[in-house]
């Protein structure tokens, strides 16, 4: 138990990526590993945003003084990540209802098979 108590989110995060990436090299449905890869882009921004939390970290436009105050670098740049995943998410289903309208399948082997014909 006392492991368990040990985790900090960060630790959680890379399990979270781990969880995604097996997913997403096991599933046979074309959803599931769309899917899989926003759990692995969630968990790879939560990481990067934990990885760089300091306790009791001001914003930097509060006048505080700049020892005090959070990076907003690494917080554009999860911003931008997100947008990025969000989009990558959305191509990704766009492709897969175009394949799932020509082909008739979500499966990947049976989408293999019917490619290589």
């Amino acid at each position: 138990m006392a492991f368990i108590e040990s985790l900090t989110v960060a630790d959680l995060a890379v399990a979270l990526f781990f969880l995604g990436l097996y997913g997403a090299m096991t599933q046979r449905n074309i959803i599931k590993t769309i899917m899989s890869v926003g759990i692995m882009d969630v968990a790879a921004i939560t990481f990067f945003m934990m990885v760089n939390h300091q306790s009791g970290a001001r914003p930097p436009v509060s006048g505080a003084h700049p020892s005090e105050m959070a990076d907003p670098l690494p917080q554009a740049l999860m911003i931008t990540a997100i947008v990025i995943g969000v989009s990558v998410v959305a191509m990704c289903l766009a492709m897969y209802m175009r394949v799932a309208y020509r082909y008739g399948t979500a499966d990947w082997k049976i989408l293999i098979r019917r490619l290589e014909k």
